[in-house]
């Protein structure tokens, strides 16, 4: 039965995650996979998580199944903490748990799929790597729009000049705040400009907000998609828990539908369940519990997540401040202005090789490396090894 399958190469994220793991060398730093790390060099529980898995364990709650939309608490917790409190907002939009970011992209280009099979999705160049699979496997089309730095944002010339060629009903996929894999996001006037864009061309946003908090604060970072919602009918959202509340592997997210009103969300509910419904059935409540207790009372939350995005930022300016002693271009240092946990490093594939074989320092081929992955110690041999092979990268592209 299983013969003539072709025998696939391994994920080249996950590739790169294992041959760390099996590196000797002490030295080795892993700026790979995506997830914050302490000064211990540890993905931490959060404190207020754990507080919330004690209060579960104590009330012991029935395990019997919940509904197919997930725990109600949460999706009007994630609602509020996407949308803010405008009940004109609120109004206007269903939202659904679902399997993590990843599971609610799946399911809204299902969905799109379904209401609009020959929609094209428009994804950012560069683009998190796993956002035009999600699409293909639907069945959805994908081209790209150009996502380059300009004045340390994003440039929305180039933005709007390659969405032209958009179609109405096609769908542009947005990153809300923190741009994976780049760092570099879109300054409100942006966001202003592609709401425009989208209300005369007849586009449908798609916002997947993965990293809400990381950036500039959580009310901060939404200020973009509550733009879109404002000023546009329809916007489709992807939301996930697991950095901002450290609940990887939970798989615990949000796919969100905003309509013109009310009664253009009448068919969304029993769709989105009827799709769900073939696939994994209903989501795990325990990731989902843990988050409906945080939104329920917040501060202390909140705390706990402004202290890990400060950090971010304080390893971040390290970096560039360790890069300009060094005399390394601006292209090089201005990873000071990007957001969130990645940036893009501004090196080839060999420069990329030389950095891991060479300095044992993993980042991905394509130059995406975690700056929340940094350790302050590491910060010095990081940037003397990226000086030297973006020297050697310099010149080879000179020559």
């Amino acid at each position: 039965m299983f013969s003539n399958l072709p025998i696939l190469p391994a994920d080249p994220l996950w590739g790169l995650s294992a041959a760390f793991r099996h590196d000797p060398r002490p030295s080795r730093i892993d700026l790979v996979v995506g997830v914050y790390r302490d000064a211990t060099g540890i993905t931490p529980v959060l404190d207020v998580v754990k507080a919330a898995e004690r209060r579960l364990a104590m009330e012991a709650p029935s395990k019997a199944y919940r509904s197919l939309a997930g725990n109600v608490d949460f999706n009007d917790g994630m609602a509020k903490l996407l949308l803010g409190a405008d009940p004109a907002r609120l109004a206007r939009q269903f939202t659904m748990q679902t399997i993590g970011a990843s599971g609610a992209l799946r399911l809204l280009a299902d969905l799109v799929a379904r209401a609009n099979p020959e929609a094209t999705v428009w994804s950012t160049d560069p683009a998190y790597v796993n956002h035009r699979p999600l699409m293909e496997a639907a069945r959805l089309r994908v081209n790209h729009y150009r996502w380059r730095e300009r004045g340390g944002v994003v440039d929305v010339e180039a933005v709007l000049d390659d969405l032209a060629a958009a179609r109405r009903g096609d769908i542009v996929l947005l990153h809300g705040c923190c741009h994976n894999p780049t760092g570099i996001d879109l300054p409100l006037e942006g966001w202003t400009a592609v709401a425009e864009l989208c209300a005369n061309r007849g586009l449908v946003p798609l916002v997947d907000i993965a990293y809400q908090g990381f950036g500039d604060g959580l009310d901060e970072d939404a200020a973009g998609l509550r733009l879109l919602v404002d000023r546009l009918e329809t916007v489709l959202v992807s939301a996930s828990c697991s950095k901002n509340m450290g609940l990887y592997c939970e798989r615990t997210g949000t796919a969100t539908v905003i309509a013109a009103d009310a009664p253009a969300l009448r068919a969304i509910p029993g769709t989105l369940e009827r799709i769900t419904r073939s696939n994994y059935s209903m989501p795990a409540e325990h990731g989902a519990a843990i988050a409906a207790a945080l939104l329920a009372d917040p501060e202390p939350w909140r705390c706990e997540l402004e202290g890990m995005r400060r950090r971010v930022v304080g390893l971040r300016n390290a970096l560039a401040d360790a890069l300009e002693r060094l005399g390394l271009p601006e292209e090089m240092c201005g990873l000071r202005h990007h957001k969130g946990m990645f940036s893009l490093l501004p090196l080839g594939p060999d420069a990329m090789t030389r950095l891991r074989e060479e300095f044992a320092i993993y980042g991905t081929q394509t130059g995406r490396i975690n700056i929340a992955g940094l350790h302050p110690d590491q910060i010095e041999p990081v940037a003397h090894a990226l000086a030297r092979v973006s020297s050697a990268d310099r010149r080879s592209v000179a020559a």
